[in-house]
């Protein structure tokens, strides 16, 4: 079967001169960028990557590219003689391991072939080239490189469920039962959800997932929340906001109004006279929780909201009137 040459140096977008550090700058930058799990769900980034670390195996390692530089044009003789049963190298690069650099600050490390195969999801990682040409050879007469198959762990499937709390639940935390089909029956789980949650947050609960093939480990189950809005409250990370309905005598000369909070207390707000229509009152500690840091409170917000009467008494018209001819 014929296969396709890879040329490694464009897939790192480097040149032919360049040295092992500029190598490796190229490598690490281009993984980060095409990881998986800065990418997930993209096809596309997964293939890059793969492509990026067959290229750096055979380029950061010394050996294998000088004998990858002799190729060069005449890779398809090359190819032909190891059809007729020859080997290019009169050697191989065969085994069950890879030194695969995965773009974090230790360098390298070896990955063995089914850590590989439980990164990319089973299969041969490199090409039909790189195995051609890098993967087990040996002698005239012996077969090209082959893996066998066997049983290997594989971790479960992280799963995912939608859970709804109202703003009382995500402020004092809450727990939630789930039901998860599970090889044919249900299995419920209770997951505790912290204090303090925000919309959108995934709750973690570490091995409630999927089971794992082979004896691997299982995934994990997330929660993700959706906080109900609120009649009274309105979120702004870990503040909250309300209004303060002040009678118009209030707000003229002063005084107390009640004001709600999440906790379910109710406090006295202090109006002074001459209080405007929107002036916004701070207090202090009265808003969210931190997660894992209850003490870490944010404020609450009163917006002053003048409330004027819907009815007027025939002594309060009187009043009002003789309000409005006085001279100031």
């Amino acid at each position: 079967m014929a296969v396709e040459f890879k040329d490694y140096y464009a897939t790192l977008g480097v040149p032919k001169t360049a040295t092992e550090k500029e190598l490796k700058a190229a490598y690490r930058k281009l993984a980060r960028t095409h990881h998986p799990d800065v990418n997930p769900g993209d096809p596309s980034a997964e293939t890059k990557f793969k492509e990026l670390n067959e290229a750096y195996e055979v380029l950061g390692d010394p050996a294998k590219r000088r004998k990858y530089d002799e190729l060069g044009a005449n890779w398809k003789q090359y190819e032909q003689a190891q059809a007729a049963g020859g080997s290019p190298f009169g050697g191989g690069f065969g085994g069950g391991a890879w030194n695969i650099n995965m773009g974090g600050p230790a360098g390298h490390r070896t990955m063995t072939q089914e850590e590989v195969e439980e990164m990319f999801g089973g299969g041969d990682p490199f090409s039909d080239f790189f195995t051609t040409f890098f993967g087990g050879g040996g002698g005239p007469g012996t077969e090209p490189h082959r893996r066998t198959h066997r049983p290997r762990h594989r971790k479960g499937r992280d799963l995912e469920h939608p859970v709804d709390l109202t703003l009382e639940e995500a402020f004092a935390g809450a727990s939630r039962r789930v039901a998860i089909q599970h090889e044919g029956g249900t299995r419920t789980i209770d997951v505790r959800i912290p204090a303090g949650v925000k919309d959108g947050a995934r709750v973690r609960s570490a091995g409630q997932g999927e089971s794992g093939a082979h004896g691997g480990a299982a995934g994990d189950l997330y929660l993700r929340v959706h906080v109900l809005p609120h009649p009274v409250f309105e979120r702004r990370g870990q503040d909250l906001h309300t209004k303060a309905v002040i009678p118009v005598t209030t707000a003229v000369l002063g005084g107390e109004v009640a004001v709600p909070t999440i906790a379910g207390s109710t406090l006295r707000l202090k109006i002074p006279e001459l209080t405007q229509n929107g002036q916004v009152f701070r207090l202090r500690g009265h808003g969210m929780p931190a997660v894992g840091k209850a003490d870490e409170r944010g404020d609450l917000y009163a917006t002053a909201e003048i409330a004027t009467p819907k009815s007027l008494s025939a002594e309060a018209r009187k009043l009002y009137e003789e309000l409005r001819d006085l001279k100031e």
